[in-house]
């Protein structure tokens, strides 16, 4: 049965930018519903471990309330870092002393951390988003698969690199960055994979060259969970069969030949299942003009490639200074977005740039020296 239920705000996605962002509306507050199509907050595993900028996420929780709730889950000796060349030798190692600037926390336990701090009726789960509308005066509607009707005086869209509500704002489409990962996990290292986690150490490692590699950490449960990384074609992926894992394996294998043994292992001994990923992009300088009541946050906004290690920290500070500036202009959405814009577009488009060109750094034809080059330039920056 259809019915039709009115929201002043409209939040699409309970991912950690949508969360952030009804979080600090909450202790503003302000109510918010927000929609999702999962099941349940735990219908799917939520990735690995995040390091939190002091310049963007902990600026965010710190709005949010959370910082201290935050700091009590951080994961010790996680800003361990170790660069490895393909022979398996240490050209850069780090160590967490416990003074570092980007704290890490398991991906699962920072979201939880945000559910829990929000009314139990914030998020509702399995609401798979069919389309959306404007209509008039702002206001914004739309339905979901069940036929459900809703509608909304500001609608933020925060469901990711593929939202259903970027095509109300703009036509641009992320791009094949031309890196394909697979994902690997290797649980209980210490006592089951007792070389791989002596090679990774207690925090992030990376090993690679001009084409491929490793990007590796610990997590906080003890186990390991790896980036496999290729320069490729955009149907790379599609050439193996992730429904077999052995097959999987023996095929990726033949891409890393001449590898160190140890690092080679890291494929050889994953536990479970290999999970392909394909790397997108929006354009560096994606924006969009003022449209009344809409508006886009963290992947939604500007999905880059990871190695500027940027994405959830922008979809955090974004949920927050969204927030802020509608709590600051009340009754009067159009100046809240206006000052929520143009934060936005410069901070989202220098960091876009700098994951372009890490990208393009890091798989040189100088790596890994490239990589220890430009952790060496952050450390002196940071001084």
């Amino acid at each position: 049965m259809n019915t039709t239920t009115h929201h002043p705000v409209l939040i699409i996605g309970a991912g950690l930018g949508g969360l952030t962002l009804a979080r600090v509306l909450h202790v503003h507050g302000i109510d918010t519903l927000i929609l999702d199509l999962d099941a349940s907050a735990q219908a799917r595993t939520q990735g690995g471990m995040l390091d939190i900028h002091q310049d963007t996420g902990q600026i965010a929780l710190r709005a949010a309330g959370l910082y201290e709730a935050f700091r009590a889950k951080v994961h010790p000796g996680g800003e361990d870092l170790r660069v490895l060349d393909r022979d398996g030798r240490v050209l850069l190692e780090e160590f967490d002393d416990g003074g570092g600037s980007r704290p890490e926390i398991d991906r699962g336990e920072l979201r939880e951390l945000l559910l829990e701090a929000l009314p139990d009726s914030t998020v509702r789960w399995n609401s798979k988003l069919i389309s959306a509308r404007p209509l008039d005066a702002g206001r914004h509607e739309v339905t979901l698969a069940d036929g459900t009707v809703l509608t909304t005086d500001l609608l933020i869209g925060a469901d990711g690199a593929w939202s259903r509500i970027r095509p109300l704002l703009s036509s641009a489409q992320p791009a094949y960055s031309g890196i394909s990962f697979v994902e690997l996990d290797l649980a209980e290292a210490d006592s089951r994979h007792s070389e791989a986690a002596q090679l990774i150490g207690g925090g992030m490692c990376f090993a690679i060259d001009a084409a491929e590699g490793f990007l590796a950490h610990r997590e906080s449960d003890g186990s390991l969970h790896i980036y496999l990384a290729r320069r490729a074609p955009e149907g790379w992926l599609a050439t193996l069969d992730f429904s077999d894992t052995a097959a999987a394996k023996a095929a990726l294998l033949q891409y890393f030949t001449g590898w160190a043994p140890a690092l080679r292992n890291l494929i050889a001994e994953a536990d479970g299942p290999l999970v392909p990923r394909l790397i997108h992009a929006l354009p560096v300088d994606h924006r969009w003009s003022r449209i009344p009541g809409v508006t886009l946050l963290g992947d939604a906004a500007h999905v880059m490639s990871p190695f500027a290690g940027e994405g959830a920290n922008l979809a955090m500070i974004d949920g927050a200074d969204l927030a802020l500036a509608i709590a600051a202009n009340p009754g009067d959405i159009e100046a809240a977005l206006g000052a929520y814009e143009q934060t936005l577009f410069p901070r989202a488009e220098a960091a876009a740039r700098d994951s372009a060109e890490s990208l393009a750094s890091i798989f040189s034809d100088r790596a890994p020296r490239s990589l220890v080059e430009m952790f060496a330039a952050v450390e002196t920056a940071g001084a």
